[in-house]
């Protein structure tokens, strides 16, 4: 397939600056400890810690950083409050769906700090299945491509398992079962893909297209909800026009 203009690859085009590197740290530790935490220390027999190990590793996260959070989640390391695994709903500006996924030592104080943002991007929260139902489980490679490599490199990923892909300029998203995560990715790496990103996502089963009037502040919303601390990963199916996308880029 191809499409445009979604939150997933928007964020990745977007330059990460030195400062909220180390808060993509701080989050991707947390996602260590609670994965290792439920399924044990070792990558190959925990699915959860292994994707979350492979997704710091593509974030550049130093591998003694990946140890100690993984010791944490183990117990081996005792410092630290314990995380508690939470989702929120909600819609933004134009009715969009927005899933969120967040890990919290103080659930009121992340609550508050969710609906708060909601309210002041012009959002509101939802009651919990309001919006998940729109979304679906799916491992996602983020890869970095020129255009006229990117359906050969597509093909590759399907023939290795992927479900499905999606081109926009230099990025490309390809999608596959949690199962065949391991046989895309090498499929991938024996091509020399230049992978920006992998893990589990949630993949809206249709998109909203959204006037530049909603786009904008949806835009905005959705990065002021990725900021804050608590929270994980943010989900939209919302499809942005393009000169929504440049005005935020700038």
């Amino acid at each position: 397939m191809s499409g445009h203009s979604k939150w997933s690859t928007i964020k990745h085009a977007k330059a990460v600056t030195d400062a909220r590197r180390g808060k993509i740290f701080t989050k991707l530790s947390k996602e260590i400890i609670v994965a290792a935490r439920s399924g044990g220390e070792d990558p190959e027999s925990n699915f959860k810690l292994r994707m979350a190990v492979q997704h710091a590793k593509d974030a550049n996260m130093p591998a003694d950083t990946i140890e100690r959070a993984i010791q944490r989640g183990s117990g081996k390391l005792t410092e630290g409050a314990q995380l508690s695994e939470m989702r929120y709903e909600g819609y933004g500006p134009g009715g969009t769906a927005i899933l969120l996924e967040a890990l919290t030592d103080n659930k009121n104080r992340t609550a508050s700090d969710v609906r708060s943002t909601f309210s002041k991007g012009g959002g509101s929260l939802a009651e919990v299945g309001s919006v998940a139902w729109q979304f679906e489980q799916k491992a996602l490679f983020v890869v970095k491509c020129e255009q006229d490599m990117s359906e050969d490199l597509a093909m590759i990923a399907i023939d290795a398992g992927a479900i499905d892909f999606d081109i926009d300029d230099s990025l490309m998203e390809i999608y596959s079962s949690l199962e065949q995560f391991d046989s895309v990715r090498q499929a991938l790496n024996n091509n020399r893909a230049e992978i920006a990103s992998s893990g589990v996502s949630m993949i809206p089963v249709n998109t909203v297209e959204l006037d530049l009037k909603n786009a904008k502040p949806t835009l905005r919303l959705l990065e002021k909800l990725e900021d804050l601390d608590d929270v994980q990963r943010v989900y939209s199916n919302g499809n942005f026009p393009q000169e929504a996308i440049e005005q935020y880029g700038n």
